[in-house]
């Protein structure tokens, strides 16, 4: 969808496009009215670089980009976790939202996607605050756990990776995340498919990761531990926080 308006009779061609709204003019009016006009310059360019690449829509859509920023700011958030980062877009708004001494653990089993991204994220002067693993997650989680002094030290950690994992994530990461911390987990509404009857036509990939969206979402909500607040930004994404 074009950037300038222009191209408002086009259906949800926006690069990275997982808004829920049913109004295209209404999404883009989001994008041109505060989201872009306020999107740092780094972040732009991220984004315009990750629009070039075959695998587009798995970034972060540029006003959960900014969403994220807020939330780390009000939450005066110090010390991160990323699981899942693709060029980095979300990465390098947690980068820029955190202070100075700020640190972000990320992971993705993509190194290569990663650094298409990491020379912007240099020139932004924030790849300092991030200490990026490549390789799948849960063993860096486990040995996190197994050290026994990261238990409760993370202020937030956000989740948009292997969705048959979630849950796997889940059981670890609600104890590294502090009590008032909080934890993001993105597409949980899964482009609207977490409604569709049984026999909705929709792409295989879809229709697989589906269940275990269900299955997240299902165990969130009777998790004690934590409180929930599910929102229609993006893809959806259902904010955590950590109360006991």
């Amino acid at each position: 969808m074009a950037q300038n308006g222009e191209g408002k009779d086009l259906k949800h061609a926006e690069v990275g496009h997982k808004s829920l709204l049913q109004s295209d003019a209404l999404f883009q009016y989001i994008l041109e009215t505060s989201v872009y006009p306020r999107e740092p310059e780094p972040m732009k360019e991220l984004r315009e670089l990750t629009a070039k690449h075959p695998w587009n829509l798995m970034t972060t859509s540029a006003d959960e980009g900014q969403f994220l920023s807020m939330i780390l700011k009000l939450i005066n958030a110090k010390k991160t976790m990323e699981i899942g980062v693709y060029t980095g877009y979300s990465l390098l708004a947690t980068a820029l939202a955190l202070p100075e001494d700020g640190k972000i653990l990320a992971m993705d089993i993509n190194r290569e996607n990663y650094e298409l991204g990491l020379p912007i994220i240099e020139k932004a002067g924030v790849a300092h605050k991030i200490d990026f693993r490549e390789g799948p997650a849960l063993p860096v989680l486990d040995q996190l756990i197994e050290e026994g002094t990261n238990q409760g030290t993370f202020d937030f950690i956000f989740v948009d990776a292997d969705k048959d994992n979630y849950i796997n994530y889940h059981k670890r990461i609600i104890e590294l995340v502090k009590v008032g911390g909080l934890i993001g987990y993105d597409n949980t509404l899964w482009g609207g498919s977490v409604v569709a009857p049984p026999d909705a036509p929709m792409r295989k990939y879809v229709r697989y990761y589906r269940d275990f969206v269900l299955e997240l979402n299902k165990a969130l909500a009777a998790d004690p531990r934590i409180e929930i607040c599910m929102l229609p930004v993006g893809d959806g994404i259902t904010l955590c926080r950590r109360i006991s």
